[in-house]
């Protein structure tokens, strides 16, 4: 709520002010070049504290998207002839950029879903591992001790993508991770109003992050990071409600006759159940399920009143949609099939409503009639 926040001494408004310069007086009293695209405006900077604070980091920074955040660091710590390793269950905007654009650099990728996979893929020149826990859309959760210890053993950065946790719940750095980014644009702002990315990590990565980040212009403006900070500070209490009416909704799913599987790592079933119950606080608002018949998806996504099919998710509003279609559209088929999403397969982002609406709409939509 308060950790960083820039008090204006002069009329001790509660809210940090926006400031909308683009232009800073020099020499400045911080002996720092002030600007936007150095990462050292008043406004990110009130965000990476707030950030810091609760990923138990030491510095951050804030990007204009989540896709620009994971690039940057990622280009940052890799050149031509390295090699790094992903975990396989992966955002499919995230898989398209490693597959399509690391590799065009020169870059070596690999990819494993365990810990004994990635560790079966390290090379002499391997430089770095990369996990998403939960992932996205099928909510499968790695051991992220065992990642960091994997990592540290063999001298390598390790980075995860927390933004299906986020910090309420899961805070990857007391594990040993050493970097974490996040769509911010999801459950940090909360409210789908803002696009944005942030990472928070050692000072000393968040350094070497910045000078590569500097040179391509990808921060946050002023105004949004406003937006931003003022969705921080009601995190805890979204995320809190959308645990407690996702574990509910998982389980009403899981007994419905048109539902042939539900993902969430809540539910004892999942079967990273017992991870996720030992490095998480709470089990997330995101979950998945099946239908029994692939070709009733349209039906089902026409039939919603209350949740809305959308693309995105982690705001106040429920929203669903086809990750075939809308998160992993840019993979192949065949792709597609290796990671497990099937055409139908729908990902819910539970918001904030009432979860006995939330029950009724889902009961009435995946009904046969009508």
């Amino acid at each position: 709520m308060h950790g960083g926040t820039y008090i204006d001494e002069r009329t001790g408004g509660i809210n940090s002010p926006i400031f909308t310069s683009t232009a800073y007086a020099w020499p400045h009293p911080t002996n720092e070049n002030v600007y936007p695209r150095y990462f050292n405006v008043p406004n990110q900077q009130v965000i990476v504290r707030k950030l810091a604070a609760l990923e138990k980091g030491e510095d951050g920074l804030v990007f204009g998207s989540g896709m620009a955040a994971i690039s940057t660091v990622l280009f940052a710590h890799l050149k031509p002839g390295d090699h790094a390793v992903f975990q396989a269950d992966l955002y499919g905007g995230t898989y398209h950029f490693v597959a399509r654009e690391l590799t065009r650099f020169g870059i070596e990728a690999a990819f494993g879903r365990t810990v004994e996979e990635i560790s079966a893929c390290l090379r002499p020149n391997t430089r770095l591992i990369y996990v998403e826990s939960p992932s996205n859309p099928l909510l499968r959760c790695i051991d992220l001790a065992a990642v960091a210890s994997l990592g540290h053993a063999h001298g390598l950065l390790t980075i995860i993508d927390n933004t299906f946790a986020s910090p309420i719940n899961q805070t990857p750095l007391e594990l040993g991770i050493d970097a974490v980014v996040h769509s911010g644009t999801k459950y940090l702002n909360g409210h789908s109003d803002v696009n944005a990315g942030v990472l928070v990590s050692s000072r000393e990565v968040v350094r070497k992050v910045a000078e590569y980040a500097t040179d391509h212009g990808g921060m946050l403006d002023a105004h949004s990071c406003y937006q931003l900070e003022r969705g921080l500070k009601t995190l805890a209490l979204r995320v809190r409600q959308q645990n407690e009416s996702a574990g509910r909704l998982a389980r009403f799913l899981q007994s419905h006759p048109a539902v042939a599987s539900v993902a969430y790592p809540g539910l004892a079933e999942h079967p990273d159940h017992e991870v996720a119950a030992r490095q998480m606080r709470g089990f997330g608002g995101m979950l998945a399920f099946e239908l029994r018949d692939a070709t009733r998806v349209d039906q089902v996504l026409e039939r919603f009143r209350v949740v809305t099919p959308a693309l995105s998710l982690g705001g106040v509003e429920s929203l669903v949609g086809a990750p075939s279609r809308t998160s992993h559209r840019t993979l192949s088929p065949e792709e597609r099939r290796r990671a497990g999403i099937g055409d139908g397969l729908l990902r819910v982002s539970v918001g904030i409503e009432d979860i006995d609406d939330l029950l009724e709409d889902f009961d009435q939509a995946l009904g046969e009639g009508g």
